[in-house]
C-alpha cells in the first residue's frame, strides 16, 4: 500500500508539470484517475489516524476539482471506521465531472452527509473530536483566492481544530510557496505524485505543517517517460555532500588545503569578521587570515588565535602587505561586517581587483552585495564567472533593482535572474534557500537543510566563510556553495536540539567540524 513518508524526492516540479505526470501514469501506464484518488485518500485518512488517533469527527472542505474528490474518499473511509463524517462542499455536487463525481457519489453511499458552507450552523466544531480536512483547492491555483473559497479557508484558520491539507494547503501557490490571497494553516500536509518546488521554499513552511509524500505506488518508470516533465530544480541536502569529504591522506601539510582571505570588519563590526574566518577554518581550510581594521586584531587573536590579522592602519596603511597577502589567497571572502563607508568601499575594490589580477575565487556576502550593487549603473556589466554571491530577499532585491516582495514573490525567477545578471554561483537565503550556477540546464538547487533558529545575527558570516573555505580547497563554484549551504543548515539542526529560539551563530561551529569529518562508510 502507499504510504505518506519524510522523505523527499530529489526533483521538484511546478503545478503544471505534476498534472503532466499524472497524464503520463494514467494515460501511457493505464492506471485509473479513480485508482489514484482511491489512494490518495488512503494513504491521507491513514496519516490522519496516525496523527490523530483520538479523532471521532472529519469535517472535509470540498472544492469542484479532483482535490474535492480526494476528501470524498477520506470522508468514506471515515465512515467505513465508524467515525462521522460530513462534507462541506462549495460547488452542487452534481454539477461534479468524472472522477471527482464518482468519489461523491462513493461517499453517499458510504453515508457521508453533505452540507454546503452557505448552511453550516456553526455548531459543526463542538462534537466529538473533530479533525478538519481541506480538499478546497489543488496545486493549479494561479490568482488569489476569493469568495467562498476565501471564506472557507477564513473559516478553517479560525475554527481552532487541527487540519490534514491534502496535497497542499488550498490558496498556497504550488510554483513559488507563497500564499495567493490567503491559504489555509495546516498541521499536516500530504503531497502526491511530484514533489512541488513550492512546498519547500518561499513561506510554505508557515501554511503546511508536517509535510509528508507519497508517489502514490506509480511505477518509478512514469518520471523518466519520454512524456514526463523535465525539471531543472532539484532538492539537495547533507547527503549530497558528505561524499567531498574523504579523509585526508596522511602525508599533507597547511598548504595543500588552502589559504582563505576574509575582508571586512568596519568599526563596531568585528564579530562578523571574526565568525567568518573561524567557520572557514572549521571548513578545513589550512590558513586563514583577516584584512580589517586594525582596532579589532586584540579581539580577534585573542578569541582565535589560529588566525592571522592584517589591520588596514598598521604603519599608517601598509600596501605593499596589503598587497601581498591578496596575492598569496587561494579564496577571499568579501563582505561580513563591511559597512559602507569609505573604507568599505576601498577593501571592496581591493578584493576585486585581486581577484582580476589573480583569478582568485571571490565570496561576496552583506554589505558587499550591497556595495556591489553601487557600481551597477546599467552601462557597464559587473558579471563574473569566478565569483559565489550570497545575497538575502533584500540584497537581493537591490542587485537587481527591485523590491524585496519581488523577489520573494518568486525566488526560482529571482535566483535564476541574479545569477544571469551577476555571473558565478548565486545562494538565494531564506527557507530553501536557493543555488544556480548558469550551466546550460539552468539547474536550480533547493536547500532543504536547516531551521527557524537562523533567524539570527552572523548565519550568513558562517556561510560565507564556509563557501570561502571550499574554495580554497579546491572544489568548484556550485559544488562548495552546495557543502556550504548543505553542512551550514544541517550544523543548525545539530545545534539546536536544545531549541531554535536563542540558537547563536558560533553555535554552528562544532558542528561543523563534525559534518567536514564524516565517519568512514
Amino acid at each position: 500500500m502507499a504510504q505518506l513518508s519524510a522523505r523527499f524526492p530529489r526533483a521538484l516540479y511546478q503545478a503544471a508539470q505534476v498534472q503532466q505526470l499524472d497524464r503520463v501514469a494514467i494515460d501511457d501506464f493505464q492506471i485509473e484517475g479513480f485508482t489514484l484518488m482511491r489512494r490518495a485518500g488512503l494513504v491521507s485518512f491513514q496519516a490522519l489516524l496516525d496523527r490523530w488517533p483520538e479523532a471521532r469527527r472529519v469535517v472535509c472542505f470540498c472544492g469542484a476539482g479532483n482535490n474535492g474528490g480526494d476528501g470524498y474518499i477520506v470522508a468514506g473511509l471515515a465512515r467505513d471506521q465508524g467515525l462521522s463524517a460530513e462534507v462541506v462542499t462549495l460547488v452542487d455536487p452534481a454539477r461534479l465531472k468524472a472522477d471527482a463525481r464518482r468519489a461523491w457519489k462513493w461517499a453517499l453511499e458510504k453515508g457521508v452527509s453533505v452540507v454546503r458552507l452557505q448552511d453550516l450552523d456553526g455548531e459543526w466544531n463542538a462534537a466529538g473530536y473533530t479533525v478538519v480536512v481541506d480538499a478546497l483547492l489543488g496545486t493549479g491555483l494561479d490568482r488569489d483566492v476569493e469568495g467562498d473559497y476565501r471564506a472557507a479557508i477564513d473559516l478553517i484558520n479560525d475554527c481552532s481544530l487541527p487540519v490534514l491539507a491534502l496535497d497542499i494547503p488550498s490558496g498556497l501557490s504550488a510554483n513559488t510557496g507563497m500564499p495567493l490571497g490567503a491559504a489555509v494553516q495546516a498541521d499536516l500536509t500530504g503531497t502526491f505524485i511530484g514533489m512541488k518546488q513550492g512546498l519547500l521554499t518561499g513561506l510554505a513552511a508557515n501554511f503546511t505543517g508536517t509535510l509528508l509524500y507519497s508517489d502514490l505506488d506509480i511505477p518509478a518508470q512514469v518520471f523518466d517517460h519520454p512524456h514526463a516533465p523535465r525539471t531543472p530544480v532539484q532538492r539537495i541536502d547533507i547527503n549530497d555532500v558528505t561524499r567531498l569529504f574523504a579523509p585526508r591522506m596522511p602525508a599533507c601539510h597547511k598548504g595543500d588545503f588552502g589559504h582563505v582571505l576574509v575582508i571586512g570588519g568596519d568599526h563596531g563590526m568585528g564579530g562578523a569578521v571574526l565568525m567568518a574566518a573561524e567557520a572557514a577554518l572549521r571548513g578545513g581550510a589550512g590558513l586563514v587570515s583577516v584584512l580589517t581594521r586594525s582596532d579589532h586584531r586584540p579581539a580577534l587573536l585573542s578569541r582565535r588565535p589560529e588566525l592571522m590579522v592584517l589591520g588596514t592602519e598598521d604603519n599608517g596603511g601598509n600596501e605593499e602587505a596589503i598587497t601581498a597577502l591578496l596575492d598569496r589567497a587561494t579564496a577571499i571572502v568579501v563582505g561580513p561586517g563591511l559597512g559602507r563607508s569609505n573604507w568599505s568601499r576601498q577593501q571592496l575594490q581591493r578584493a576585486l581587483s585581486a581577484q582580476i589580477a589573480n583569478d582568485t575565487p571571490l565570496v561576496v556576502d552583506a554589505d558587499g552585495l550591497n556595495l556591489l550593487s553601487e557600481k551597477d549603473n546599467g552601462q557597464t556589466s559587473l558579471k563574473r564567472d569566478n565569483w559565489i554571491l550570497t545575497p538575502h530577499p533584500g540584497e537581493a532585491a537591490t542587485l537587481l533593482g527591485i523590491g524585496r516582495d519581488e523577489i520573494q514573490a518568486d525566488r526560482f525567477a529571482a535566483i535564476a535572474n541574479l545569477q544571469e545578471k551577476w555571473g558565478g554561483a548565486c545562494l538565494l537565503k531564506g527557507f530553501g534557500s536557493l543555488i544556480c550556477g548558469g550551466n546550460a540546464q539552468r539547474a536550480i538547487l533547493l536547500c532543504t537543510e536547516g531551521n527557524a533558529g537562523m533567524a539570527s545575527g552572523g548565519m550568513g558570516d558562517v556561510l560565507a566563510g564556509l563557501s570561502g573555505s571550499f574554495l580554497a580547497q579546491g572544489l568548484p563554484l556550485v559544488t562548495a556553495l552546495q557543502a556550504a549551504a548543505c553542512i551550514h543548515g544541517e550544523a543548525a539542526d545539530l545545534a539546536a536540539t536544545e531549541g531554535q529560539r536563542g540558537l547563536l551563530a558560533t553555535d554552528l561551529l562544532p558542528e561543523i567540524r563534525r559534518l567536514v569529518n564524516p565517519p568512514a562508510g
